[in-house]
C-alpha cells in the first residue's frame, strides 16, 4: 500500500531536522580534537583524522548514495545513510582508543548522502513554486547546523566529557530515522539504469586518493613522494573513470550531465565557495583564541570562541529561503553571486578591521547572510539544470566539489598558521590571519564572477539522451 503523501510543510520540517543534525556533527570535533589528543594519548596528526575520517568517507560514498537514491528510491536511501550516520555516531561515543574512535566517524561520514537525497525529495514531492525556497531552507541548515555545532561543542567540551558530543549528536538522528520513515513518502521518480561498480569504485579510488592527498599534504610534506603519488593516482583514477563513464550503456554520473555549461560553472563557483567559507568558519575560532599579549585576538576559551560564530549562523537561516525567492523571481545566479560578493567584503572586513570583537562579530554576520544566499543557489542551479531522475547524483557531486574546495581552504590556511610564526614558532602571526582572509576574499569574488557567467534565461533540464549544447 503507497504510503500517504504529508504536508509539504511535514516532509520539510523533518528533512530540516535531519540537516540539522548531520551538519551538526560534521563540526562538533572542531573544539575537541586537542580533548582527543590528551584523553585518548594521541598525536595531532591522529587526532585531526577524526576530522579528516569523516570528511574522507563522505566525499567518497556522497554522490554514490545519490546515484543509489536515483535508482532505487530517494526515501529509502536516506534511511539507509542515516542509520550508517547514526551507528557511527553513537559508535563514537564509546571509542576505546583514537584509532576506534576515527573508525566510527569515518562510517558516520559515509552517511554523508543526507542533504542531496533530501534536496532530491523536495525536488520531486514539492510543487514547482515552492521547491527554491524549500532548498534555500535546507541549505541555510548545512551552514546553520555547522555553526551552532561549534558553539555546543565548545561549552560541552569546555564543562563534561567529550562523549556527550556524540551522544547528544545521535539522539536527533536516531529520531530523524523514525520520523522519515513514518512520514516521508518514497518517491515515484526512478532512474531505470543499473548500477554501475566499475564507475563507483574508480570514482571512490579517485575521491579518497585525492581527499587523503589534501588533507594530509601539510603534515607529510607536499612534494614528499607520498603526496606526489597520491596525486598521480587520484588523477589516473578520475581519467579512468572519465574513459569509462563515457562508454557504459548506464553510467553512474553522466559526463554530459557534468559538463553542461551551466552545471560545469556551478560546480566551478563552489568550488571557490567552499574554498572560501571554510576558510573563514575556521580562521574565527582560532583567531578569537589567541592571547591578548600577541597584540591580537581576545584569548577567547572554546565557548567564547564558538560564540563568535552565532552571528553568522543566526544570519544564514533567514538568508536561505530570501536567496531561494530572489532565485524564483529573478534566476538563481544572483543570490549565487551576490551571496559570494558578501563573503568577499566580510572577508575583507576580517583582513583589515579585527582588534574589537564586535568588528569579529559584525564580519561573521555578513559571511553568514552571503553563505545563506549562496548555498541555496547552488543547488537550486544544479537541480534545474539536470533531468529529475539524476537530481541525487548531481547533488551529490555539487556536495563533494564544495568539499573538496574547503579541505583546500583549510589545509591552505593551516599552512599559513604554520608558516608565518611569532614567539618562537608557538602561536601565528598577525599577518598570517590576514594573509588568509584576504585569499578567501579572492576565492569568494572568483566565484561571483563564475556565477554572474552562467546566464541570465532560466536553463532547461538536460534530458538523459540530449546533446551537449
Amino acid at each position: 500500500m503507497e504510503q500517504a503523501r504529508q504536508h509539504h510543510n511535514v516532509t520539510l520540517g523533518i528533512l530540516t531536522l535531519a540537516g540539522t543534525a548531520f551538519a551538526l556533527q560534521q563540526t562538533m570535533v572542531f573544539p575537541a580534537l586537542t580533548t582527543f589528543e590528551r584523553e585518548l594519548h594521541a598525536s595531532t596528526a591522529w587526532a585531526t583524522w577524526v576530522l579528516t575520517g569523516f570528511l574522507v568517507a563522505a566525499a567518497v560514498t556522497t554522490p554514490i548514495l545519490g546515484r543509489l537514491g536515483d535508482q532505487y528510491g530517494k526515501e529509502r536511501m536516506l534511511m539507509v545513510s542515516l542509520a550508517v550516520f547514526f551507528v557511527g555516531s553513537a559508535g563514537a561515543a564509546f571509542a576505546w582508543n583514537i584509532w576506534a574512535l576515527i573508525g566510527f566517524r569515518a562510517l558516520a561520514g559515509a552517511g554523508g548522502a543526507v542533504f542531496p537525497l533530501s534536496f532530491s525529495i523536495i525536488r520531486d514531492e514539492f510543487p514547482p513554486e515552492r521547491v527554491k525556497v524549500a532548498m534555500g531552507l535546507l541549505s541555510a541548515v548545512f551552514g546553520v547546523g555547522g555553526g551552532f555545532g561549534i558553539v555546543l561543542s565548545g561549552v560541552i567540551v569546555d564543562h563534561v566529557s567529550w562523549r556527550w558530543l556524540f551522544i547528544l549528536g545521535s539522539i536527533p538522528v536516531g529520531l530523524c530515522i523514525l520520523l522519515v520513515h513514518r512520514f516521508v513518502p518514497e518517491s515515484p521518480v526512478r532512474s531505470p539504469s543499473r548500477v554501475d561498480i566499475p564507475g563507483a569504485a574508480l570514482l571512490s579510488g579517485a575521491l579518497l586518493t585525492l581527499m587523503l592527498a589534501l588533507t594530509e599534504g601539510e603534515p607529510w610534506g607536499w612534494t614528499s613522494p607520498r603526496i606526489l603519488g597520491l596525486g598521480v593516482a587520484s588523477a589516473l583514477f578520475f581519467v579512468l573513470w572519465g574513459l569509462v563513464e563515457a562508454r557504459v550503456d548506464s553510467p553512474m554520473v553522466d559526463m554530459r550531465m557534468l559538463g553542461h555549461r551551466p552545471v560545469l560553472l556551478t560546480n566551478l563557483a563552489t568550488l571557490g565557495a567552499g574554498f572560501a567559507l571554510f576558510s573563514c568558519f575556521v580562521l574565527i575560532p582560532t583567531f578569537v583564541e589567541m592571547p591578548k599579549s600577541l597584540g591580537y585576538g581576545f584569548g577567547a576559551s572554546a565557548t567564547a570562541a564558538g560564540l563568535f560564530l552565532l552571528p553568522a549562523s543566526i544570519a544564514q537561516l533567514p538568508a536561505g529561503p530570501i536567496g531561494g525567492l530572489i532565485g524564483r523571481r529573478y534566476g538563481s545566479k544572483w543570490p549565487l553571486a551576490g551571496g559570494m560578493v558578501i563573503v568577499s567584503i566580510s572577508a575583507v572586513l576580517l583582513a583589515g578591521a579585527h582588534d574589537q570583537a564586535w568588528e569579529v562579530a559584525a564580519a561573521g554576520g555578513a559571511l553568514g547572510l552571503g553563505v545563506g544566499l549562496a548555498f541555496a543557489a547552488m543547488v537550486a542551479l544544479i537541480a534545474e539544470n539536470v533531468h529529475e531522475t539524476e537530481t541525487g547524483v548531481a547533488t551529490g557531486m555539487n556536495t563533494v566539489v564544495r568539499m573538496i574546495g574547503a579541505v583546500v581552504g583549510g589545509q591552505l590556511g593551516a599552512a599559513l598558521l604554520t608558516t608565518e610564526t611569532v614567539r618562537g614558532g608557538l602561536f601565528p602571526a598577525e599577518s598570517a590571519y590576514t594573509t588568509a582572509f584576504a585569499l578567501s576574499a579572492v576565492a569568494a569574488l572568483a566565484a561571483a564572477l563564475v556565477a554572474l557567467s552562467i546566464g541570465t534565461r532560466p536553463l532547461r533540464a538536460l534530458e538523459p539522451a540530449e546533446a551537449l549544447d
